[in-house]
């Protein structure tokens, strides 16, 4: 089997020159790379002393595996499909949980113990042990998402392929992302935070900290244990001053080694819809 080295040189050589699609030794190093995710013994993204670091070369196997792959009938039980790339298989020996009609795409990977409602993962997501996917919640390509995370009915965490240096997604442990909330283009919600219902990141949404005698502003990332609710900011125009959407940074959930209690006390404490 190649070695990581020689799996990115591969990868990168391809990925510049398509033409080399038609060699096996390319082919099958972006399928070992599709394989390497799934079983979750590589990652688009790694948390190091230093923070995270994107694997791009990875990113870039994923592209080329939408590339070189044909669209063809896919069966899922009596389920039925026309795509490229086949579905999640063997999820009772990994040791996952996937009520119907929910999908996880090979290339994504489940740690084991996490529920997977009727929502989606997407290739290249690597979603943490413990982990709820709920209800009709989506996992974009590549998001990153922690171990012991809720992701409540309805969210929507956005997937990054391109360009393939960009950060993804990134969930890290022990979040609470409230009904209908929705993050994107690579905002990174750090441990422990609880997003309240409907809230939306994207890299450009304001992040309003108004928990001091003066609010302060930032944008992409939601520092550990924060509580977060969804808001909205005045902006001027031409035609006038209209308010659009902000992200409220209220308080902090208080450290606890009962992260449940924790969680359903600051639930209460800040009155947050979930």
């Amino acid at each position: 089997m190649m070695d990581r080295a020689e799996l990115e040189r591969r990868i990168g050589e391809a990925y510049r020159d398509r033409s080399l699609l038609e060699r096996h030794e390319a082919r099958e190093a972006v399928e070992t790379v599709v394989n390497l995710l799934d079983r979750g013994e590589l990652r688009v993204a790694e948390k190091g002393a230093g923070g995270w670091t994107v694997n791009a070369w990875v990113k870039e196997a994923i592209l080329l595996y939408f590339a070189m792959r044909p669209l063809e009938p896919v069966e899922a039980g009596d389920l039925h499909f026309f795509d490229k790339v086949p579905v999640k298989r063997e999820l009772a020996a990994q040791g996952i949980r996937v009520v119907p009609p929910g999908v996880a795409r090979y290339g994504s990977f489940l740690e084991p113990g996490c529920v997977m409602m009727p929502g989606y993962v997407n290739i290249g997501a690597y979603v943490g042990a413990g982990t709820m996917v709920d209800t009709w919640a989506t996992v974009g390509s590549c998001a990153q998402i922690g171990r012991n995370v809720h992701l409540s009915g309805g969210v929507g965490i956005g997937g990054v392929l391109e360009p393939p240096g960009a950060t993804p997604v990134i969930i890290e442990d022990g979040c609470f992302i409230g009904s209908r909330s929705i993050v994107v283009e690579g905002v990174i919600v750090e441990e422990e935070a609880v997003l309240g219902a409907n809230v939306v990141l994207t890299a450009s949404t304001p992040i309003v900290d108004v928990t001091g005698s003066e609010p302060a502003v930032s944008k992409g990332r939601i520092p550990a244990r924060s509580v977060v609710i969804p808001g909205s900011m005045p902006k001027e125009f031409p035609a006038g001053t209209f308010h659009v959407p902000c992200a409220l940074l209220i308080g902090q959930r208080k450290e606890s080694t009962d992260r449940k209690t924790s969680l359903n006390d600051v639930l209460r404490t800040f009155n947050v819809q979930v």
